[in-house]
């Protein structure tokens, strides 16, 4: 048991110390920042417009991801 904790504090402070996806997520964070910024200004009869292509997207994802499998 002790054994195991000592291995999980290893590969949590390897984890802690991984940097190699920080660049990844500050680009998905900055992306999403200004996603809610643009969602924020546009008006109402264009928010549903908007949302009817992205569910589009993600259905043909879901179906290509069906397709792979």
């Amino acid at each position: 048991m002790k054994k195991l904790q000592i291995r999980m504090y290893q590969a949590l402070g390897y984890l802690a110390r991984d940097t190699k996806g920080q660049d990844l997520i500050e680009y998905a964070l900055l992306a999403a920042s200004i996603a809610v910024a643009v969602a924020a200004t546009f008006p109402q009869t264009i928010a549903p417009a908007v949302s009817s292509i992205f569910s589009r997207i993600i259905s043909s994802f879901t179906a290509s991801q069906n397709i792979g499998s």
